[in-house]
């Protein structure tokens, strides 16, 4: 498959990964009726050979068709079309896309105002050095791994137990959303960015500064994933459309 550029939410062109492009096609094809609900997707084999690409990056495509609502995997038997329109509400492990934005509003803002007020040195410490992982980190596992401790480090400067208890529950449903949000939304160095304005405001010990890069971190991670999921133009399929579909 071609590689092509895609539109962030800032309007920026990138370059779409593999696996971007193959979640587009089959999306594509899905929401066209090229495979109606009800239909079982071709084997991984077959797909990794008409579309030229390898059983990871096909796998990958296809849990995110999942995450999307668009398919379900079925033990033994394959992966078939339950709806032909993606989901406005995406599910990360246990919890859905808005039960986890509506619990980080309430919690990850104000932990963000107490770590301001309360972080030690040894905190500043830790999440400088995260960030500087992350700014160099170009693998997605990695950085993704990274991007919870980031997180968790967060609320332990806030110095309430509860607050970094209630991140670890989330902990799996947060790395699963952060690893979508950064193959399909080229996320990372915007999330970064972000990651930084925190860290400064914590160093400061600005209680204001920090609450409202939070805020607007999660605000981006909100428009980001509801960018993705919105449901893609239908227009008229491409001759490498025809010859994949």
């Amino acid at each position: 498959m071609n590689l092509s550029d895609s539109q962030t939410a800032g309007d920026v062109p990138r370059r779409i990964s593999a696996m971007e492009a193959v979640l587009h096609h089959l999306r594509g094809a899905i929401e066209r009726g090229d495979y109606a609900v009800g239909d079982k997707l071709p084997s991984e084999a077959e797909l990794c050979r008409r579309l030229e690409v390898s059983r990871p990056v096909l796998r990958e495509a296809l849990r995110a068709l999942q995450t999307m609502g668009l398919t379900v995997s079925r033990t033994g038997k394959g992966t078939f079309v339950v709806s032909d329109g993606a989901v406005a509400d995406p599910t990360f492990g246990d919890y859905a896309a808005s039960d986890l934005l509506e619990v980080r509003r309430h919690v990850e803002i104000p932990v963000a105002g107490y770590a301001a007020v309360r972080r030690t040195p040894e905190d500043l410490d830790q999440l400088t050095h995260l960030l500087e992982r992350m700014e160099q980190e170009t693998d997605t596992t990695a950085w993704v791994a990274m991007d919870s401790l980031f997180h968790l480090a967060v609320a332990q400067a806030a110095r309430n137990p509860v607050f970094r208890r209630v991140i670890e529950e989330i902990r799996d449903a947060l790395a699963r959303q952060s690893a979508f949000l950064n193959e399909l939304g080229g996320r990372r160095e915007q999330s970064n960015r972000e990651h930084r304005a925190i860290v400064e405001a914590l160093v400061d010990s600005s209680e204001h500064d920090a609450v409202e890069a939070m805020r607007h971190h999660l605000a981006r991670v909100e428009t980001t994933l509801t960018t993705i999921v919105r449901p893609q133009h239908r227009t008229t399929p491409s001759t490498e459309d025809e010859d994949h579909a």
